[in-house]
């Protein structure tokens, strides 16, 4: 080959390189405007559901029931979606059952309209949980294929900051949407309309992910070819009980501790609290948290990008320990946002981060889909134990002490043994930088003196260490 030709080849794969580089960050400023539509979507009708559950006669046995069958269909509808992924393109994939997923919220906006016609009134709580279940299935078939493709589009030391970025712009707008639709159905219901109002809300969120969907479908996706050898099975995965089999059987046992009461913070607030006569005010507190967790997520970003995500695990884990302990003792709006919703944001914030970069750092890019698969699937067998072990309890615990109350301190002591007992044998999967406690005062002082700057946040390529990845 001549000298010319050489150079040809070398200016050609430069172009080339630079084309996917430009591809890849308008991917990434679009899968911003994409998490902003789908946070406003998801937000907005799964902030409904509950409500709409207890106005339509659900018990706290339906509540249980939902919470478990979503959370457990979720996962196993990833393992459907990671095979598909041998046959299909991630974005091919994620765009058609995000698709499906807008869909879904028409059946839901019905439910109100059916009891308010007195239409098969005895079964729409469970019409409701089989609709909402199926919904939350199509979301995971989609998962797989959308975590590989974004964990490709992101470079692995900016993935702290950049989905930072991505949750707060995310949970921003589903905060809105929230208040919005309390403030919406605050007055259906004082109209005598609150069924109209549902019906409305829900159409919201299909339209709105429905906009995501076509944003979807303008990103870019980098190639990868998943191939059959690359497919293990659920149980040898759990036999090999490596450092990310470790991690994922943890998140198994977390969260069994989280469900056996978080589910049930709502239809507390919602019975014995009294929100139930004002659902602008069971928003405005439900959104407390959402603000706290978005304070905290940007600062939450950079320490995982320095000091990584097992010491995130651990204040997370400690902070939702104590969580149920403290709503034992609060009684008022503002009790409930200063207190618990405080503690409930920061753990939210740092859970969130810790879970997403932990897999991406342990995990090669073609098990990545799988792995993801099975630990939800393992998380899942935890959401649905843990949500019918705390609806069991609520139902059949009445001594002299609320109900409620039995459960969060059993919640508690099962959330603190989770992290005694797991997390000492997680290790780090990247090497970070020392921390060191006078790093907290500096952190803080950058966060809160320079809210905005994660909105002009940067991505820069750095060859990743390997080291420590399930190949």
């Amino acid at each position: 080959m001549q000298k010319g030709e050489r150079g040809k080849i070398k200016e050609g794969e430069k172009i080339k390189e630079l084309d996917i580089e430009i591809k890849r960050k308008h991917s990434l400023k679009t899968s911003i405007k994409e998490s902003a539509f789908s946070g406003m979507s998801s937000d907005l009708g799964s902030s409904l559901i509950t409500p709409l559950a207890t106005e339509i006669g659900a018990n706290a046995v339906h509540i249980g029931v939902l919470n478990a069958l979503s959370g457990l269909g979720s996962p196993l509808a990833m393992i459907h979606g990671n095979k598909l992924m041998e046959k299909h393109s991630r974005k091919s994939i994620t765009s058609k059952y995000v698709l499906f997923q807008a869909l879904m919220w028409i059946p839901i906006a019905l439910i109100g309209f059916l009891f308010y016609k007195n239409i098969l009134s005895g079964y729409l709580p469970w019409l409701l949980i089989i609709l909402y279940s199926i919904l939350v299935g199509f979301g995971g078939i989609a998962h797989p294929a959308w975590f590989s493709w974004m964990g490709d589009l992101v470079f692995e030391n900016e993935k702290g900051k950049y989905f930072a970025k991505r949750n707060v712009i995310t949970g921003t707008a589903g905060a809105i949407m929230m208040l919005l639709g309390g403030l919406i159905l605050k007055y259906f219901r004082t109209a005598g309309f609150v069924f109209i109002g549902f019906g409305i809300l829900f159409l919201v969120s299909f339209a709105y992910r429905f906009r995501a969907y076509f944003y979807l479908k303008k990103m870019y996706e980098p190639k990868l070819r998943i191939q059959k050898k690359d497919y293990f099975s659920f149980l040898s995965f759990l036999k090999r009980y490596d450092d990310f089999g470790k991690f994922a059987v943890y998140q198994a046992f977390f969260n069994i501790s989280i469900m056996i009461a978080s589910p049930f913070f709502a239809f507390y607030m919602l019975k014995n609290l009294g929100f139930e006569s004002n659902y602008f005010l069971y928003m405005i507190v439900n959104l407390a948290s959402t603000a706290f967790y978005l304070l905290f997520t940007p600062l939450i970003g950079r320490f995982s990008d320095k000091y990584g995500n097992l010491r995130l695990m651990y204040i997370s884990n400690i902070l939702f320990a104590i969580n149920p302990l403290i709503w034992i003792f609060v009684k008022t709006p503002l009790q409930i946002i200063f207190i618990p919703q405080i503690v409930s944001g920061l753990a939210n914030a740092a859970l969130t981060i810790s879970i997403t970069n932990y897999t991406y750092d342990g995990v090669s890019p073609q098990k990545r889909g799988l792995c993801t698969a099975y630990t939800n699937l393992l998380i899942g067998m935890g959401v649905l134990f843990g949500s019918l072990i705390g609806g069991f309890l609520i139902k059949n615990l009445h001594f002299a002490m609320n109900s409620f109350f039995i459960v969060f301190i059993i919640a508690a002591i099962a959330r603190f043994a989770v992290a005694i007992f797991f997390l000492p044998q997680l290790k780090e999967m990247r090497k970070v930088g020392k921390f060191k406690l006078s790093d907290i005062h500096m952190h803080m002082h950058f966060h809160l003196t320079n809210p905005l700057r994660y909105l002009r946040l940067g991505v820069n390529p750095i060859v990743h260490n390997k080291a420590g990845k399930v190949e």
